[in-house]
């Protein structure tokens, strides 16, 4: 039977919808009190924070409501994602495995939100809603809001997201979209290692430099994903990942990396990977080549880094030292370092793994804490187009990584 229906059996998921006029920013955060099922409460009359203005919603990304659930659930057993868009003849193939009951088109990618990797999907909401779990599913509102342009996101990756008065920068420029979130729902069982944390109709998927149709759900009857992997392998290509949507991230398959949200993404390019039993990743050669160089820098010597980023780094380094400010960057801590957030699975790739980022002056400016950074280093690192950790909810202050490509500089 499938992963999805016996979570089912186990337990209902919260279903958290946020009021079209938000109240106070912790109204819009999920709750360990608030029940599930229940609507985010608006901020009461008595309180000091007024209520925000009803959600800016971008109509050119709405789509026809998907209305009430009447066909079955589904369950979500496999999950085939890709660097390029799966082309009709491979659905084809796959829909005709025996076994397969279902298969649902998604666009799938992923952008930063502080240090945590946040995977999303571009989705038809009256048909995906289908391989959710129950009560997401099945409450209609939540796929209302996805439908005219809003973002749903799972209860746990909205603890973590640093949104703003409701919204969320989907991507790491500042260029990116921000999307008003619209409700938290359980999308997938919270225990599978291949996570989808968000859902935006399929009409974003272009906005936000998304590879359409890159990725797929597999539905099964009796028959178990294992048998079918290496039918789903053969006709998905060298290019695609299937994750068997378990409790487990088998090492032993190929991972799909597909960053998006602006300029920085696409530039950065999407690689295939496999994850090593130490909690460091292998990526594509190919890749590799192509994009990771190691150059000698100003001040902290030699830096393996993507080919995109070590210019403006050169440039940053550059002009720290041409203002005098040389001594204020005391050691180099890392650049390219292909691994897991924390070296677990579960937390996604670091950013580190896109060879984009860099850690600096890291024994005082270690997570949690203010640091020591010189703040006119800060500055012209900003300048030079990178994003700095010590503004970040949690701050990493030792953190800088390519948000802008400085064109022109």
């Amino acid at each position: 039977m499938g992963t999805q229906r016996r979570w089912v059996r186990a337990a209902a998921c919260a279903v958290l919808l946020l009021s079209a006029a938000c109240g106070s920013p912790a109204a819009t955060k999920p709750s360990a009190q608030t029940k599930p099922g229940t609507a985010t409460p608006k901020a009461s009359a008595s309180s000091s924070a007024k209520p925000d203005a009803a959600p800016q919603v971008d109509k050119s990304v709405a789509v026809d409501p998907p209305g009430k659930l009447s066909d079955p659930l589904l369950s979500s057993d496999v999950l085939v994602y890709s660097q390029d868009t799966l082309d009709e003849s491979t659905v084809t193939k796959i829909k005709a495995i025996r076994g397969v009951t279902k298969v649902e088109l998604i666009s799938m990618g992923s952008f930063y939100a502080d240090d945590q990797e946040v995977t999303y999907a571009a989705v038809d909401p009256a048909t995906f809603r289908r391989f959710t779990m129950q009560g997401t599913a099945q409450t209609t509102a939540v796929w209302d809001r996805v439908a005219q342009g809003e973002i749903a996101v799972q209860p746990a990756m909205g603890r973590k997201l640093k949104e703003d008065k409701g919204y969320v920068t989907v991507g790491n420029e500042a260029s990116s979209a921000r999307i008003h979130i619209g409700a938290y729902a359980q999308i997938l069982p919270p225990t599978v290692a291949r996570r989808i944390d968000a859902v935006v109709n399929y009409k974003w998927a272009a906005k936000l430099g998304m590879r359409e149709h890159n990725a797929m759900l597999v539905a099964m009857g009796s028959r178990s994903p294992q048998d079918i992997r290496k039918q789903l392998k053969q006709y998905a290509g060298t290019k695609a990942s299937v994750q068997i949507l378990g409790p487990d991230l088998d090492i032993k398959t190929t991972q799909t990396a597909f960053l998006t949200g602006g300029n920085v993404a696409a530039a950065v390019g999407s690689f295939s990977y496999r994850a090593n039993p130490d909690g460091t990743v292998a990526p594509d050669p190919a890749w590799l080549r192509a994009n990771i160089r190691t150059e000698v820098m100003p001040i902290i010597g030699s830096v393996t880094g993507h080919r995109v980023m070590l210019p403006q780094l050169r440039g940053a380094l550059t002009e720290v030292v041409s203002r005098g400010l040389a001594g204020k960057i005391r050691t180099f801590d890392g650049c390219y370092v292909p691994r897991f957030i924390a070296k677990d699975p579960a937390r996604g790739l670091s950013f580190h793994t896109f060879g984009t980022a860099i850690d600096l002056n890291a024994s005082t400016n270690y997570r949690g804490i203010a640091g020591d950074m010189d703040r006119t280093v800060v500055k012209i690192f900003k300048d030079w187009g990178f994003a700095w950790g010590g503004d970040w909810n949690y701050t990493d202050p030792m953190h800088f990584e390519l948000a802008n490509l400085a064109a022109g500089r």
